[in-house]
């Protein structure tokens, strides 16, 4: 069994910085991509960033420039630095990661609620 273990949500205010880290534990033989979504009250949970076991990343137009994804494959652990946060960031910050136990499938952490709001 995979577990995925989120961090570092919690209120701001605008213009403020979190941190969010995810670290996957079980028995896990390969993690290839990882990556966070979010979903804010009312609208559909949309992929924020995401990057590969290689480094390579992908991020969602709203936040190019202001958000930043890395990983320590060593530690399995993913990070999503959030800078210039705006009130429309509000939402519940989900990470997955993309597993091979017996099987390669997507694992998904709890979620964590950031609030952007003065």
């Amino acid at each position: 069994q995979v577990q995925l273990v989120e961090s570092g949500g919690g209120l701001v205010q605008p213009g403020g910085s979190l941190r969010l880290s995810c670290a996957a534990s079980g028995s896990i033989l390969t993690i290839y991509a990882m990556g966070w979504y979010r979903q804010a009250p009312g609208k559909q949970r949309e992929l924020v960033a995401a990057i590969t076991s290689g480094g390579s990343t992908n991020y969602a137009g709203p936040v190019k420039g202001r958000f930043t994804i890395s990983r320590d494959n060593a530690k399995n652990t993913v990070y999503l630095q959030m800078n210039s946060l705006k009130p429309e960031d509000t939402a519940v910050y989900y990470c997955y990661a993309s597993v091979q136990v017996a099987t390669t499938r997507d694992y998904w952490g709890q979620g964590t609620q950031v609030t952007v709001s003065s």
